[in-house]
């Protein structure tokens, strides 16, 4: 394979966000009296919009008013608080270094909202990747379109790029966009999720990105 770019997910693939936001949904759900949750359902409550994950951590059955209402003070919350804990991985700043040295383009497409994405890249990994995108601008994953329009910028063909992510919707998301996946086994979902959404390759540590470019 001859890399020329590679598309990150954030959370969970660069950045270990878990307890940021589920700390921030938990005190939204404590201020409306209802359950909190343990921090490691949230695992499975993130990956397909801020949206998706109020709604899971909602009671079943929640009005859409209700859902909505929370979203904005998820938000809110979350602003408040997004980087209380949350930090890269082990090894990935050591990563992403390697990579600029190599000339390849880095970029971030992420189910987070667009103005959350921007402000927690900048934040961490300064002027390191060439595009950031996030929710609201284009459609959340598995919608490829986001990926697809970061393809339309490098304009390079799909054999030179990668999608990199921890999660189905990063998996199934690289095949709609027809490039290849990179599943990583250090995220917030496990193994056969990633293989029966499509992964082309499961890497356990950063620094084995290298050895598959």
């Amino acid at each position: 394979m001859s890399i020329k770019a590679v598309i990150f997910d954030l959370d969970g693939t660069l950045l270990n966000t878990l307890q940021d936001i589920g700390e921030s949904m938990n005190e939204v759900l404590k201020r409306e009296a209802l359950p909190v949750h343990e921090l490691e359902k949230y695992r499975y409550f993130v990956g397909e919009g801020v949206r998706m994950l109020v709604k899971r951590a909602l009671p079943y059955g929640s009005s859409e008013e209700q859902i909505s209402d929370s979203l904005g003070e998820m938000k809110k919350e979350y602003q408040k608080r997004w980087d209380r804990t949350t930090r890269p991985y082990e090894g990935i700043r050591e990563l992403i270094k390697e990579l600029k040295n190599r000339k390849i383009e880095l970029a971030v497409f992420s189910n987070k909202p667009h103005e959350f994405t921007v402000d927690v890249v900048n934040r961490y990994f300064e002027g390191s990747f060439s595009t950031v995108l996030g929710a609201g601008e284009f459609p959340v994953k598995p919608d490829p379109a986001g990926v697809l329009h970061i393809k339309k910028i490098l304009g390079l063909a799909d054999q030179e790029m990668l999608y990199v992510g921890d999660s189905g919707t990063d998996m199934k998301t690289a095949k709609a966009a027809s490039l290849y996946a990179v599943g990583v086994l250090w995220g917030f979902r496990p193994e056969g999720e990633l293989k029966s959404a499509g992964a082309d390759r499961l890497i356990e540590l950063p620094s084995d990105l290298l050895e598959v470019i």
